[in-house]
């Protein structure tokens, strides 16, 4: 599996990137190769616990129906609770609104020797208010009274404050990785028919999903500029096929092991000498109960 060819660049637009895998497996296959990659993470997530000096933020952003829940669930399925901690990000609250808008990231981020899963990014800030410019006004934000007032320097800011945020997490200590579920449109259509289809799925649709949907090529423009403007080598994005979700899951869980196993320098600690001199002390004192 290459999966350098789902990494992003900035000269690199989605429409270069394909919605289905380009080394596909069967559904059973990929099934069975999710398994071995997802218990090979949840080990290392075992070292990155015990080694309590790295932390790892995992991004995913999407379309409606992209698959990000599913995703999250199948390929972190055998990690221990304790050390992985999920936010989603929905609309801001008033709070919210009430400070920057990277504070809600800032006070979710994973502490050292946990896994950050991100529902929904800071990513939101530059693709759904760039789509729906008039949910700026709500931040009160300086020299913006009406939508007007946000121009091309202003998106050109929020990238570079996004990069800012990015580097600063990589500089101490944080590993960044961001997905971008790559969904056709037509696919998203069978899988709001099949949420509309299926009464135990009926509960997942909204109107509102119709109404973004009619939105699809503004959000795909969003998501270039987005892509494009921070794309780095310490936060890098990957394009993932999402039409195919077995494949989407498994291509994910083998990015995250690639560059993951690649981090010797993460290891279980070594036991103090004093404690490794007595363990046959220790030993006997059990046994002798």
């Amino acid at each position: 599996m290459n999966l350098e060819s789902y990494r992003a660049t900035p000269d690199k637009k989605l429409s270069d990137f394909n919605t289905v895998a380009n080394e596909p497996l069967k559904k059973k296959a990929a099934k069975k190769a999710l398994k071995k990659s997802r218990k090979a993470l949840a080990d290392f997530q075992e070292r990155l616990y015990a080694d309590d000096r790295k932390a790892i933020l995992v991004c995913f952003q999407g379309m409606d129906t992209s698959g990000k829940d599913s995703l999250i669930r199948e390929v972190f399925e055998d990690f221990n609770v304790r050390g992985v901690e999920q936010h989603s990000f929905k609309t801001p609250t008033d709070l919210e609104l009430s400070h920057n808008y990277l504070w809600r990231h800032y006070i979710a981020l994973p502490s050292k020797g946990h896994f950050g899963i991100f529902n929904r990014t800071h990513y939101e800030n530059v693709l759904v208010t760039r789509v729906h410019p008039e949910y700026l006004l709500k931040e009160n934000l300086p020299g913006i009274r009406e939508v007007e007032d946000i121009d091309d320097d202003f998106w050109q800011m929020r990238f570079k404050q996004i990069n800012d945020f990015e580097e600063t997490l990589v500089q101490n200590g944080t590993i960044i990785f961001k997905f971008f579920l790559n969904l056709s449109k037509k696919e998203q259509k069978n899988r709001l028919l099949r949420r509309l289809n299926l009464p135990e799925k009926n509960w997942k649709f909204s109107a509102g999903d119709l109404k973004e949907r009619l939105l699809w090529d503004d959000y795909m423009k969003a998501y270039d500029d987005a892509i494009q403007n921070t794309c780095k080598k310490n936060a890098p994005w990957f394009v993932i096929p999402a039409d195919d979700k077995p494949m989407a899951r498994l291509i994910v869980a083998n990015i995250l092991l690639h560059h993951l196993e690649g981090l010797e320098n993460i290891k279980f600690p070594h036991l103090d000498d004093d404690t490794a001199g007595r363990l046959e002390e220790f030993k006997a004192v059990l046994n002798n109960e």
